[in-house]
């Protein structure tokens, strides 16, 4: 029998007047921004196919994932609408330029990574600039939604980057331990319980190579606390009680090292870490003397 915590329960936004016609004031904003290329994608492409194609049939939604609607949208991310104004919606919210703020992720990486997960990939923005930046790396993209996935394997296809996407769950991978130099997670623990999100960093404990970096892009946790109105405006569930928390905090506590944040931007936050020496694999300079 699962059993479920009082944070898999997402907070029940209720509306203002004013809120409300913010809102639709956003969603034609979101119309306007998601341009031709999406629009034409969310017309055109077989998402039944593309879906079946990705989806890994084994997977199991949990509670915490099909329980809210992300931003509002009916259906979480679990419908192509998500995916086609995902892009427009986190450039909206990550003010004053998206791009700039993913940037900071890649400052963050150091040498030059042969294996790459992004975790919570979405729709691949941050998965696309980091196979661009290191075109000699294993770039893979994990997310629990194939609609994003279905996105932003378009987008690499478009841009002719070779990108693995994985339908998978973030805090149980599968994937093979003490594998990955580099794992970034952007923009996807506001939007999932705490116990979850700790069990992620478990996850990446498990999956980093001994001196391996892990890099956290999110809100700002300090301001999210006073800004409860930015919480309903985005219909975010979990960021609430996200905002209560600490990363830094988690992220120590799951046995990284060297653990540091700064604050990025106007809401953002960005925590960084590297792996502790794992008792089964020999340190990270006998394993480069052994590659050559």
């Amino acid at each position: 029998m699962t059993h479920f915590t009082v944070d898999d329960n997402p907070r029940i936004l209720k509306t203002t007047v004013p809120q409300a016609l913010w809102q639709l004031c956003v969603k034609g904003f979101v119309r306007i921004l998601i341009g031709a290329d999406n629009q034409n994608q969310y017309d055109t492409y077989d998402w039944e196919a593309g879906c079946h194609a990705l989806r890994n049939p084994d997977l199991a939604y949990p509670q915490y994932y099909r329980i809210p609607n992300f931003h509002g949208v009916e259906g979480g991310y679990l419908c192509k609408e998500a995916a086609v104004t995902y892009d427009a919606v986190t450039a909206f919210a990550c003010p004053p330029h998206e791009m700039n703020l993913r940037r900071e992720v890649l400052k963050s990486i150091q040498g030059q990574p042969q294996r790459i997960l992004d975790l919570g990939c979405g729709t691949g923005s941050m998965t696309l600039m980091l196979k661009a930046t290191y075109p000699q790396a294993e770039v893979i993209g994990l997310d629990l939604s194939p609609y994003m996935l279905c996105h932003a394997q378009h987008k690499s296809q478009k841009a002719q980057l070779t990108i693995h996407w994985l339908h998978g769950l973030a805090e149980a991978t599968d994937l093979k331990a003490h594998s990955f130099d580099v794992i970034s997670i952007c923009m996807v623990f506001h939007e999932m319980p705490p116990r979850i999100s700790r069990l992620v960093l478990q996850e990446c404990r498990r999956l980093l190579k001994s001196g391996g970096q892990l890099i956290i892009l999110d809100g700002n946790q300090n301001r999210l606390r006073h800004a409860d109105w930015l919480i309903r405006l985005f219909r975010e569930p979990y960021s609430t009680v996200y905002a209560k928390e600490s990363i830094h905090d988690w992220v120590t506590e799951a046995g990284f090292e060297n653990v540091s944040t700064r604050y990025l931007g106007w809401i953002h936050q960005l925590t960084a870490g590297t792996s502790p020496h794992h008792r089964d694999e020999p340190p990270l300079r006998q394993l480069q003397t052994h590659a050559v």
